[in-house]
């Protein structure tokens, strides 16, 4: 599949005219709690050529694309674009600049957007993400005596990562594990993700759970920490100037 993934991100390259700065996975493979039969979710972070950016017209910068029936799904944002979003601390955009699991990439870029993103780090901006998200699929979660174990994974990660934000001033991670070995959690909310997630390992994403009375008062317990705690949280420290430096540079 990796070599099928590679000749469709050469094949988008030559197609859009454009050079691919990273191509990586997101979603449940990069998280690291993946079933069987999860799709490809690929993001990239393309460039045109200069003159492309000298234009007064408005140009689409965002590709969408779907392949092998539907399995790999390719994404991206522009340069441009991709900056904008950093500037505004991003979630999903500082996910895919922490991904483990790289098709494609500049490393010189991928090195620099990382400490550009550093410095441009909002954990107000973040943590409204995340508690929008785990707020979203906990309401889900209560609505069904059964649910989707993979949508019980996306509200936990979530509720995780809001936790994350409240108490370390970093981006939170993208990996799960790092997200929950780094936090002093009790032993059995460790143990019972690490077993869900192999559990999750061996059925298929329309598989049906139910129970996890205890991780689900952990979520709980995550949310009403986050919205106490969220509007205390430092705000960005970074300017629009050091984003404009490293797109001149990248271009």
């Amino acid at each position: 599949m990796k070599d099928k993934i590679n000749q469709y991100l050469t094949k988008i390259e030559e197609e859009k005219d454009i050079k691919i700065l990273l191509a990586c996975e997101t979603g449940s493979r990069a998280w690291g709690f993946p079933s069987p039969d999860s799709d490809f979710d690929i993001r990239i972070i393309y460039k045109h050529k200069k003159n492309w950016y000298l234009s007064l017209n408005e140009k689409k910068d965002s590709i969408d694309l779907m392949f092998e029936n539907n399995e790999i799904d390719i994404t991206g944002w522009d340069l441009k674009k991709s900056l904008k979003l950093l500037q505004k601390s991003n979630a999903a955009l500082l996910e895919r600049i922490q991904s483990p699991i790289i098709y494609k990439c500049d490393k010189e870029f991928l090195n620099d957007i990382k400490f550009v993103a550093q410095n441009q780090y909002s954990r107000i901006s973040t943590i409204h993400h995340y508690l929008s998200m785990t707020k979203k699929f906990t309401e889900e979660l209560k609505e069904n005596e059964e649910y989707k174990l993979k949508k019980f994974f996306y509200a936990l990660r979530s509720a995780t990562a809001c936790k994350w934000i409240i108490e370390k001033e970093q981006m939170p991670p993208i990996e799960f594990t790092r997200m929950i070995n780094g936090l002093n959690l009790p032993n059995s909310i460790t143990k019972r993700i690490k077993e869900l997630i192999e559990l999750k390992a061996t059925i298929s994403e329309s598989y049906y759970h139910n129970g996890e009375k205890e991780l689900l008062s952990f979520i709980e317990d995550c949310i009403v920490l986050s919205d106490e705690k969220r509007q205390n949280l430092p705000t960005s420290k970074g300017n629009i100037e050091d984003l404009n430096t490293f797109f001149l540079k990248t271009l």
